[in-house]
């Protein structure tokens, strides 16, 4: 059996406020969630907006992906995976 290493796109959305740090979320979501659900793709958005770490896993979570939140010196790292 071969496992599949994803690919990883990473975005940074420091910086902006929710909503506008969601909609860049989804955008970059929808435009991938066909790859992601079938394990080729991981996302990993790094944003500084802290209602972002509620509000973008939630709507992940919502449509069947798996979602990870850790905080970095910096920002937060919120990864986008198959389920």
């Amino acid at each position: 059996m071969t496992t599949i290493t994803p690919q990883v796109i990473e975005f940074d959305i420091c910086g902006q406020i929710c909503p506008a740090s969601l909609l860049v979320a989804l955008r970059e979501i929808n435009r991938h969630v066909l790859k992601i659900k079938e394990g080729s793709i991981r996302l990993l958005i790094k944003t500084d907006n802290r209602d972002g770490t509620h509000t973008i896993p939630e709507a992940a979570y919502n449509m069947g992906l798996k979602v990870e939140v850790q905080k970095s010196e910096s920002c937060y790292v919120i990864t986008i995976a198959k389920r």
